[in-house]
């Protein structure tokens, strides 16, 4: 995860990640990396459309983005 990360930092490049809350409900999010740290990272998100900070122990899966192409349940 951390060289997906780092090259889309670097890149300015779309993710596309699966997340579960600290209160246990997933989602599917398209994020712009803005800032990662050793244990979380901030991102903006294009479903809330704000910063949001995620935890990276909460992320189930990240990928680049790719428009048009969605994970599938």
């Amino acid at each position: 995860m951390e060289q997906i990360l780092q090259r889309a930092l670097e890149q300015k490049q779309r993710l596309e990640m699966i997340y579960i809350s600290e209160q246990g409900e997933y989602s599917q999010r398209i994020i712009l990396l803005v800032k990662n740290n050793e244990y979380d990272f901030l991102a903006y998100c294009y479903t809330k459309q704000a910063v949001r900070r995620f935890k990276k122990d909460h992320v189930l899966s990240i990928l680049p983005y790719k428009k048009g192409k969605r994970f599938e349940a």
